[in-house]
């Protein structure tokens, strides 16, 4: 493994991070095409977690609101799409260590790799410095998001459909288990399962109400 460029550690440290084990760092940016032990997987793991506590506690903070509300905007603030979004922002792409191949098949802007890859980074602050320097650097990078209320009003049905996907989850599948009442006061209990994770209902008086309702009170429960 080669070590950290001096232009890498100089755009880390610009971008906010604090670089004291040039060999963590270095993890954080290899991508698994390389071949190398250490890859950014682990570090993703960690920095998923702290990404999610910090947003959930800003979120917490800055609103009353009801649990399946703060879940719909945690998880678009969360979402790979977002954190690839943030990485963009700061010049990721170009300090992504990947292999040629995985580089030609598009992978420096995948969505799915920069999340990842962005995620990382906010591990190796945390193991680094420490989860205040890290939670801290979240509330920078993220501001714009935050801030422009994104996921504030995003419909349930869409939001699960983001989160299956940002999960690597197979899409909802949705089915009508009980309708009842009369024609002009009809009642429908619609079903929305995730495969290996979960289902949820709601009712309403619609098919597409109720879907939504369904996938609220998915979100609000596995979210």
């Amino acid at each position: 493994m080669t070590g950290l460029s001096a232009a890498t550690r100089a755009w880390l440290e610009k971008s906010g991070f604090t670089v004291k084990d040039h060999d963590l760092w270095l993890a954080a940016l290899t991508h698994g095409s390389m071949g190398e032990t250490d890859n950014y997987e682990r570090l993703e793991f960690l920095g998923d977690r702290v990404l999610g506590l910090t947003v959930a506690h800003w979120l917490y903070d800055q609103f009353d609101a009801p649990e399946g509300t703060l879940a719909l905007r945690l998880n678009a603030m969360v979402s790979r799409q977002m954190c690839a979004e943030v990485g963009r922002g700061i010049g990721l792409p170009k300090h992504v260590r990947i292999s040629k191949q995985a580089h030609a098949d598009g992978g420096r802007d995948s969505d799915n790799i920069l999340g990842d890859v962005m995620e990382a980074l906010l591990g190796a602050q945390f193991l680094d410095n420490g989860y205040k320097a890290a939670s801290d650097l979240v509330l920078v990078l993220w501001r714009p998001a935050l801030e422009s209320g994104e996921g504030k009003a995003k419909h349930p049905k869409s939001a699960l459909q983001e989160w299956a996907a940002g999960n690597q989850r197979r899409p909802p599948e949705y089915e009508v288990v009980e309708r009842s009442g009369p024609d002009h006061a009809a009642q429908f209990t619609v079903r929305v399962k995730v495969h290996k994770v979960g289902e949820a209902e709601g009712t309403a008086s619609s098919k597409q109400e109720a879907e939504k309702e369904a996938a609220a009170a998915f979100m609000e429960r596995y979210g």
